[in-house]
């Protein structure tokens, strides 16, 4: 539910106010008082409970858990309109992203102010990251195939080991339900946008399966236009449209053995070009950006699942998972490829108001990085291996939360996380939560070992700790949740360090950071209309020179409405956030920005439903990041066939 920005990732090494909006936060506040909820906004109250993977890495009911977790579910994501996967989280309490220029170029995330390379992801169970720069491509995860997400906010560490300093997020391809169900869909867009997917799933016998395929391309708009108000210092121009072309595909089966013995296979490719201004020819005066740059982000995942219940109280699941990611460019060449295999033996003991977990992970990271066709191709690998327990209890008004983890690096030893979580129900409708977590993470392969490594990097790890009040009743919802963040040994690109080989700078631990504020969110459902608001307000700063961390805004939201009217879901969206930062000393501004959206979806026929959608209604001129324009007013009109 909202917008933002977040730091560049890509090659390495890395190449108005809100004042409207407290008032339009307090007005939908209005009658709720001071009793908030947590940072789930979500559109209406479900008639049974919700299950969520994420939080402990099990099953289980969300009215159970203790942490902050949002759920995106297909509906939300096709009425979004979106064409990107960080465009559907931008809109969700706590997450900011940015990117550099339009839908395949480089895109990253904030959760809480936390970096990209701070989010640990799961598409399907299988971990993406990347060991050059750090964090997931969001760029190369198609959205066509995502059938549900799952946020949470907040140090996972002492379950999901190294990276879950700021969340985790796991995304969902769909799996195949009774009967056959097969789907098509076309849409067209803003800057020659057209897309195009089709697919079936289903389930027979013992037997169910997921099958998706998707095509999408735009012409694009030029990202680096001249712009006299913030012109580069050396005063480049690119005149062209910087389109991208995306082709992705997904397969998910499952066998249910025995009623109590299930194996489950997944598969998906996704491979997107988009083209982007780097490459600069200095023949022409003001020198002009190539027009041909090109960007191929491409990415496999696979994975393999037994799950077993041996009783009523003993279930055991097995994994294996592959993924690897590659990113090139051309004509000025370089590559990066990073594979990633994971092995899991996961056991459970349910007993009465128990749940007792003991994990054995293994995780094996490797990379592969050319930055010219004449240079040595770097090749480094390592591995880790951990063992983690957790404990939960629920009875009554009482849920508690233990976990545990022991991570051994192949090169950095031994690392020891934990966190505890307690919730207490006040009332049926009101409830009260507290937790506190350590996390870390171990440096990439790139920033220890590369032309601009310092092998001796430490990993940056973090404290936290925060306070959550939720109230859920009737159809309204409304929430707050208080957090500190404390991060240590945080790794910045830097021009001089001791140990640097590379007169250009070097990758180095060299400073410590605070991410710390509140989350706040509501919803009301008043008859046919819906409304939801979040708003953020945060203070991401360096510890050492209280400077604001780059890209992060100190408050942005949403407030929005849904109205349901003879037979159309019409919808409107305001985005908004403060002033940013482009740059570390805090001397090169980002302005804010409001942005209007509005949509409509209608069910033509029993079969045929539209999606119409205007993003950036006044069509605002902002930035993510600077000399990076966005795309103004863009239009989308969708239809897709789902035979009931």
């Amino acid at each position: 539910m909202t917008s933002c920005v977040s730091l560049s990732r890509g090659r390495a090494p890395a190449r108005r106010h809100l004042a409207c909006l407290p008032l339009a936060l307090a007005s939908a506040f209005g009658g709720l008082s001071l009793i908030p909820l947590s940072a789930l906004a979500q559109e209406a109250t479900p008639a049974l409970p919700q299950t969520v993977v994420t939080a402990n890495r099990t099953p289980q009911p969300l009215s159970d858990l203790v942490g902050d977790v949002s759920i995106i579910d297909r509906a939300t994501i096709e009425r979004s309109g979106a064409t990107g996967v960080a465009d559907v989280l931008a809109r969700q309490p706590g997450i900011e992203i940015t990117r550099n220029g339009s839908v395949g170029n480089t895109t990253s995330l904030f959760i809480r102010g936390a970096e990209t390379r701070f989010t640990a992801v799961y598409l399907d169970g299988v971990r993406i990251d990347s060991q050059s720069t750090g964090g997931a491509g969001w760029e190369s995860i198609p959205l066509s195939q995502i059938d549900r997400i799952e946020v949470l906010r907040g140090p996972a560490a002492a379950v999901y080991g190294s990276d879950a300093i700021g969340g985790v997020i796991q995304l969902f391809t769909k799996r195949g339900e009774e009967g056959v169900s097969p789907y098509a869909g076309i849409g067209l867009g803003s800057h020659g946008l057209r897309k195009i997917e089709g697919g079936v799933s289903g389930k027979s016998g013992l037997f169910d399966y997921s099958f998706g395929v998707a095509h999408e391309e735009s012409k694009g708009f030029n990202v680096q236009p001249a712009d006299k108000r913030t012109p580069s210092k050396d005063g480049f121009t690119s005149p062209d449209r910087d389109g991208y072309r995306s082709t992705s595909g997904n397969l998910k089966l499952g066998l249910q053995i025995t009623p109590d013995q299930r194996i489950d296979a997944t598969l998906l490719q996704s491979n997107i070009e988009a083209g982007y201004d780097a490459s600069v020819s200095f023949r022409t005066k003001p020198p002009i950006l190539f027009k041909n740059d090109v960007s191929t982000n491409t990415l496999r995942t696979a994975g393999l699942t037994w799950s077993a219940k041996w009783n009523d109280i003993y279930s055991t699941r097995v994994q294996v998972t592959d993924s690897q990611s590659v990113y090139k460019t051309q004509p000025s060449f370089y590559r990066t490829e990073t594979n990633l295999r994971g092995y899991l033996f996961q056991n459970e003991l349910r007993f009465g108001p128990h749940l007792v977990t003991a994990t054995l992970e293994r995780r094996e990271d490797g990379l592969e990085n050319a930055p010219t066709t004449s240079a040595k191709l770097f090749s480094r690998d390592r591995s880790q291996n951990a063992l983690s327990l957790g404990y939960g209890f629920v009875q009554g008004p009482h849920s508690l939360q233990l976990h545990v983890r022991r991570d051994k690096d192949s090169e950095f030893g031994g690392k020891t996380t934990g966190s505890a979580a307690y919730g207490f129900a006040i009332l049926p409708s009101l409830r009260f939560t507290a937790s506190a977590g350590t996390a870390f993470r171990v440096p990439t392969l790139y920033q220890r070992f590369s032309e601009y490594g310092i092998a001796t990097l430490r990993p940056e790890d973090s404290r936290n700790v925060e306070l959550g009040l939720n109230y859920a009743k009737d159809g309204t919802t409304a929430g707050i949740v208080v957090y500190r963040n404390r991060v240590r040994n945080l790794i910045n690109f830097v021009g001089t360090a001791r140990g640097c080989a590379s007169s250009f700078g070097c990758y180095t631990n060299v400073n410590r950071a605070t991410l710390q504020g509140a989350t706040l969110s509501a919803s009301q459902r008043i008859g046919d209309v819906t409304l939801r608001a979040s708003l953020d307000v945060q203070d991401p700063k360096d510890a050492d020179t209280g400077n604001l961390l780059a890209r992060r805004a100190k408050r942005h939201g949403t407030l929005g409405a849904d109205w349901r009217v003879a037979g159309w879901t019409l919808g409107a969206e305001v985005q908004a956030s403060s002033q940013r930062y482009d740059d570390t000393a805090n001397t090169v501004k980002l302005g804010g920005y409001t942005l209007l959206n509005l949509s409509a979806s209608t069910q033509i026929t029993r079969d045929l439903n539209l999606i119409a959608r205007i993003d950036n209604v006044g069509d605002k001129d902002y930035q993510f990041a600077r000399l990076y324009a966005n795309g103004g007013r863009s239009a989308y009109l969708g239809l897709k066939w789902t035979p009931q």
